[in-house]
């Protein structure tokens, strides 16, 4: 797979349509496994990390995951592509910072992932655009079971799975939803339901996880206990009652906006569009704070002329990464300004910039 033809695409697990597309961007499962009889990768010497990638790269690509499958060896790429990972939720951040032999497997949808050598030796992931976490656990064991009819993996019958950080220890599953938020950030009372998410052991990320800030919005709620619960109660708590609980809080508040300050949010909206298909220079978090307050007046309906499709399209290419394999080349942040700024009129139909005439003398 050209890297390259991936960044001209939409993601294949953002969706179009669903029941909850108003609030949940997308919902992922996570397990992490380590090989039985080999040492944690902060243990282990270089040539054993080389052994452990090449034994799971193979195993891999041998017919766990389906046809189409593509294995990224993250070592040997270059940092804007290890970055157009990351944006695409393929990889960490940690994952394409750190050193030694690693790599990803991705199924041709981009719905499965599996980092070999992360944190652990595996950490396999399937995501979705909507709310579908049995879907998503249905595949997650799927390839878990195809996975250890090749593999043994270390397990403890007190203990559960053993992973590197014992917070992972148990089921060794995180399942994350990135919820998308503007009213109740417009509100002010997100803080009050971040905190009663924490008060909960949930843990609470912005767009790219651990270490990142929640930009345009976004904010990904996942589960800290793995230990001393089944995988059916952890999915079950986030299916039935925390999601859904936040989604109700997001609802309310637009319909309080919309009931006491309809035209401050309409003036909000149409302000990000006009910007958004204005500007000749444009950051990234300019882009998604502007992006989120347009996805806010397109699910009120205080817009036409833009669809969901769009929005998902240019909140991918308009990060760096992106723009910069859109383009073709290596861009300074001043370039990217001007160039992602383009790209955002040409997609909203904006006005484009005039070809100079010359003065006759």
């Amino acid at each position: 797979m050209n890297l390259t033809d991936l960044s001209r695409r939409p993601a294949g697990w953002l969706k179009e349509e669903s029941p909850f597309r108003d609030v949940v961007v997308s919902s992922r499962i996570r397990l992490a496994r380590n090989l039985a009889g080999r040492s944690f990768l902060s243990r282990c010497s270089e040539r054993q990390v080389r052994e452990i990638a090449e034994i799971l790269r193979r195993v891999l690509l041998g017919g766990v995951l389906k046809d189409g499958a593509f294995y990224v060896d993250i070592a040997s790429t270059d940092p804007l592509d290890r970055q157009l990972l990351v944006e695409r939720h393929l990889i960490s951040r940690q994952h394409a910072e750190s050193d030694g032999p690693r790599g990803v497997a991705v199924a041709a949808d981009e719905t499965v992932a599996v980092m070999v050598n992360e944190e652990d030796h595996l950490r396999m992931q399937v995501l979705t655009g909507d709310l579908e976490l049995e879907a998503c656990y249905s595949e997650i064991c799927r390839l878990d079971e195809m996975l250890e009819r090749h593999l043994t993996f270390a397990f403890s019958s007190r203990f559960g799975y053993l992973t590197a950080c014992p917070t992972n220890a148990g089921t060794a599953l995180r399942v994350s939803v990135m919820l998308h938020l503007p009213a109740l950030k417009i509100t002010g009372e997100i803080e009050k339901v971040l905190r009663s998410a924490r008060d909960m052991h949930l843990a609470v990320r912005g767009l790219y996880g651990e270490g990142t800030e929640a930009i345009g919005d976004m904010f990904q709620i996942s589960n800290q206990t793995t230990l001393g619960k089944s995988e059916e109660q952890i999915i079950g708590e986030f299916r039935d009652q925390i999601v859904p609980g936040i989604i109700e809080y997001e609802r309310r508040a637009r319909q309080a906006l919309m009931e006491n300050r309809r035209t401050a949010v309409e003036d909000r909206v149409c302000r990000a569009f006009a910007v958004l298909r204005s500007a000749r220079l444009m950051s990234s978090e300019e882009t998604m704070y502007l992006l989120s307050q347009l996805r806010l007046g397109l699910n009120l309906k205080i817009v036409e002329g833009v669809s969901v499709r769009m929005l998902n399209e240019l909140s991918l290419l308009t990060q760096p990464a992106h723009l910069q394999k859109f383009y073709g080349r290596e861009m300074a942040p001043s370039q990217r300004g001007k160039a992602r700024a383009n790209l955002i009129r040409e997609k909203l139909g904006g006005p484009q910039k005039r070809p100079s005439r010359r003065r006759k003398l």
